[in-house]
């Protein structure tokens, strides 16, 4: 039999469960695919392609061999296990924070640095999730006039925090409604704007802040590039939503910013007069990043605002990494297993 043999590290989490998904949707060539979970998940039974398969907790011996790896289970897991999947010849897509400043292990988003992707890299990580949508956005305006400087505020959804928070969300604002008391919570607020999503540094920057930074630049080349960002967690179910204030070498112009993005794949929404512009609720469970409210800076002539959203989940994370497998498989890097 002949196909792939994935390992999917995290499978009954948010972002787990959609890998999971849009591989068993997917036209890949399967010959097995195990799901790796904690402890406490271990023998929860997932469908795929008509099967019943249980999840395995993942310890020393119950490794199995596998071609390619989809890892979502936290920056510590993936520190431990991706490294270890790796040396026993698995191809391993990581979706956590572990990788990512790592320059053995290329940081990629298809649509704009499939070159990357190598046969000498076994460790590919896959950037954060509001990272992705802002670069998609960016990249066809850098090309064009240059970019110098971004500044920009996240409003990033409970489902950003792993599937938890977003029952903690379900429950805390089912509760308030209902005339209960909660605390206030910073990963899941209910009727809250919580401007803290991870750690503080001894400068007041979080490292979501520093991650929207430091990735921005690797993904665009552009080591010095100015990004100032606040990441704020909002009561939101699924999908990201950022304010981008963008400035550039020359002067962009709104029209042609629309043809460009257009161009390269990004969904525009944008006739403000007629309430036309993305929202989180509207992009959910779907794969492309959106851009409304595209207009000139009135404090920066060199700068355009944008208003750009995603299904966190998707794009931002599961969809991402699909993509890089797809490309994988395309570049011949990533073949099917040939077993007796």
């Amino acid at each position: 039999m002949s196909g792939h043999r994935i390992a999917v590290v995290g499978a009954t989490g948010a972002v787990g469960r959609e890998m999971w998904n849009q591989i068993e949707a997917s036209d890949m060539a399967v010959d097995a695919i195990y799901p790796y979970t904690t402890e406490r998940s271990a023998g929860t039974e997932l469908d795929f392609r008509g099967q019943k398969i249980s999840c395995r907790f993942l310890t020393e011996e119950n490794l199995v061999p596998v071609d390619l790896v989809l890892a979502s289970a936290g920056a510590e897991t993936s520190r431990t296990w991706s490294p270890r999947f790796a040396a026993g010849g698995a191809i391993v897509i990581d979706n956590s924070s572990a990788f990512r400043r790592d320059p053995d292990c290329p940081l990629v988003v298809p649509e704009l640095n499939r070159n990357l992707l190598t046969s000498s890299a076994s460790i590919i990580a896959n950037p954060n999730c509001s990272t992705i949508q802002m670069v998609l956005a960016l990249a066809p305006l850098d090309r064009e006039w240059g970019l110098k400087a971004v500044r920009v505020a996240t409003y990033q959804s409970a489902s950003g925090a792993g599937d938890a928070f977003q029952k903690t969300l379900h429950r805390d604002s089912r509760s308030i409604l209902d005339g209960g008391q909660v605390p206030p919570r910073k990963d899941a607020p209910a009727f809250d704007v919580i401007p803290h999503i991870g750690s503080f540094d001894g400068g007041g920057e979080s490292t979501e802040e520093a991650k929207l930074r430091d990735e921005t630049r690797r993904l665009l080349g552009k080591e010095h590039l100015r990004v100032s960002a606040t990441c704020v967690r909002v009561p939101v179910f699924r999908g990201h939503s950022e304010a981008v204030w963008a400035s550039f070498e020359s002067v962009p112009k709104p029209t042609k910013a629309r043809e460009l993005l257009i161009e390269a794949g990004i969904l525009v929404q944008d006739d403000p007069e007629r309430s036309i512009y993305p929202t989180a609720r509207q992009v959910e469970g779907k794969h492309e990043v959106f851009v409304g409210r595209i207009r000139p800076d009135t404090v920066d002539s060199n700068g355009l605002c944008l208003w750009v959203v995603s299904d966190n989940l998707l794009k931002g994370a599961a969809t991402n990494a699909i993509q890089i497998a797809e490309v994988l498989m395309e570049k011949g890097i990533l073949a099917e297993s040939t077993r007796a």
